[in-house]
């Protein structure tokens, strides 16, 4: 990031990253409608990109800090508002006399209050909480081992993202060891996903952090999710 004598100014890298994260977000949220089965183990469809939001997370923190991965974040939740809203209104709007798919359009993209409140504050606690740890952990280590910052992150982050959501989604509606399989196997698929992406993420990583000529410290940071300012 460059800072100008009027305004910030962000990189075409940072940009970069940030709508990467908001496109998995929003992408993973479509299509999560789809189950499909992984090694006999039934998981939603958006385990193949909602990871990837836990990954350029882990870049924003690690290269730009705490701070502007806190904004990422809160952008991305409203971008996420703005698409199922406008996904919600297309749904009420009336159909063309001669279109028959309101039924399928209803069944894959409608969404129940329930679900979205779930998700909403899954992903807010998730993606909070694995910015918070990265950046704690980063001042701690001295920025090194940043394989273990980055899985450490995940493995909380995502863990309490799978529990928030199945709990609120389905709680009473499907026994508690079911529950309970549903959790271990969302935060296990996802914790891998991360393993296996640790070689990429270290090149984004050296990469921006050359380029940028920047590697921020979050020491004496307050955590807070919702104060915005500049201090924050």
């Amino acid at each position: 990031m460059l800072m100008s004598d009027r305004k910030k100014t962000y990189s075409i890298w940072f940009i970069t990253i940030v709508a990467l994260f908001i496109t998995c977000l929003i992408t993973s949220n479509i299509i999560a409608v789809k189950l499909i089965e992984v090694f006999g183990f039934v998981v939603t469809a958006a385990i193949v990109i909602f990871p990837v939001s836990y990954i350029c997370g882990d870049v924003l923190t690690e290269v730009y800090g705490y701070r502007a991965t806190k904004r990422v974040i809160w952008l991305g939740f409203f971008c996420n508002l703005l698409a199922v809203a406008a996904i919600a209104i297309a749904q009420q709007l009336p159909g063309a006399s001669f279109w028959d798919g309101q039924e399928a359009y209803n069944r894959i993209l409608g969404y129940t209050p329930r679900l979205l409140l779930a998700s909403f504050l899954a992903y807010l606690i998730g993606e909070f909480t694995n910015a918070i740890v990265l950046a704690k952990l980063k001042v701690i280590t001295g920025g090194r081992y940043l394989w273990m910052r980055t899985i450490g992150s995940t493995l909380v982050g995502q863990g309490l993202d799978s529990v928030v959501f199945v709990t609120i989604a389905f709680l009473g509606t499907i026994p508690f060891p079911g529950m309970g399989e549903a959790i271990v196997v969302q935060w296990l698929f996802k914790s891998i996903y991360e393993i296996l992406a640790t070689p990429l993420t270290y090149w984004v990583v050296a990469f921006l952090k050359d380029r940028e000529q920047l590697d921020v410290y979050d020491r004496d940071l307050a955590v807070n999710p919702f104060k915005l300012g500049e201090d924050s």
